[in-house]
């Protein structure tokens, strides 16, 4: 996260912490914006040409992606969550502040691939400070080689 800040309250701040991580540690980093009710990806009944929500605010998404491996891409919501995307598993609800603790995790090595033997499994399992984790099940078609690197 930037320095000094424990909470992100917007899509921007947010986007200004991932670049700051892209920066970190070597990344190239391509950023989408999406402004406006009739824009963002969880605004389908927003109408023709509306572009603010009922309360009057203008919803902000970003879409960015990440160079190198792993293959990373992450969705801001404007509902303070997001979507991010680590070699084809999808790690839905990831609150905004976690995100960058979550990348910082998968570009150190922390994150990992826990297989399990009876029923078959994969899970990619992502340590957070304060003895967090987040645990999402990777189905064997999407196991890359970067994955398969990580199994324990």
């Amino acid at each position: 996260m930037i320095e000094g800040m424990d909470h992100l309250p917007s899509t921007e701040a947010a986007v200004t912490a991932l670049r700051a991580l892209a920066h970190t540690y070597g990344r190239e980093i391509d950023v989408t914006h999406d402004i406006g009710a009739d824009q963002t990806s969880r605004r389908t009944a927003a109408g023709v040409g509306v572009a603010t929500d009922p309360d009057g605010s203008l919803p902000h998404e970003a879409h960015v992606e990440f160079g190198g491996l792993p293959r990373v891409s992450v969705r801001l919501h404007p509902e303070d969550d997001a979507l991010i995307d680590v070699e084809g598993v999808e790690c839905h609800d990831i609150p905004r502040d976690d995100v960058p603790a979550f990348l910082r995790s998968l570009f150190d090595g922390l994150a990992h691939v826990r297989a399990r033997r009876f029923p078959p499994g994969h899970f990619l399992i992502v340590p957070l400070p304060g003895d967090r984790t987040y645990k999402e099940f990777i189905p064997m078609i999407v196991l890359t080689p970067w994955l398969s690197a990580r199994v324990r």
